[in-house]
């Protein structure tokens, strides 16, 4: 896998393609026809619905875009094998900075709808964590300039 690769379960992938099918279908016509409607209220630079539609509609592109470049770009399949090298997929349990913490390494639309952390492989920490094992040692430098110590304690595939 790429640094720009995620990994996803056929489960996220087929949710989020499903996502962008709608948002680009239905998803764009009922905006178009929300902002057609508050268009013709009147004067637009008074018009708080015209604007909050029109930046709703923002949010919805934006969104599109991520998802394209996520399903373009998704590794679609099933979770690492396990064999305790750290790799997008894997939940990894480690000491950061002296706190035990458990994490998902991968995206948030892989982790679906559970409530793990989520550190994507891009992240000072992902990055820091990809290819090392249980019982490694590594550092990462944290957006204030801090090096965090990090002591791998377990790795294992995502079952979601």
């Amino acid at each position: 896998m790429t640094e720009t690769q995620a990994w996803l379960t056929q489960e996220a992938y087929d949710r989020l393609r499903d996502e962008y099918a709608y948002l680009t279908g239905e998803g764009r016509t009922l905006i178009a026809k929300e902002i057609d409607e508050r268009r013709r209220e009147g004067d637009l630079s008074e018009n708080g619905g015209y604007h909050a539609a029109r930046e709703e509609q923002a949010k919805q592109e934006a969104r599109i875009a991520q998802l394209r470049r996520l399903l373009d770009t998704a590794k679609v399949g099933e979770a690492p094998t396990g064999d305790g090298e750290i790799a997008s997929g894997m939940v990894v349990t480690a000491d950061v900075a002296g706190r035990e913490m458990r994490f998902l390494v991968g995206s948030r639309e892989a982790a679906g709808g559970t409530d793990i952390d989520v550190f994507s492989a891009q992240s000072p920490l992902g990055a820091a964590l990809l290819g090392k094992h249980p019982g490694d040692t590594t550092s990462y430098v944290a957006p204030n300039g801090n090096e965090i110590p990090v002591r791998v304690i377990s790795a294992e595939p995502f079952t979601g």
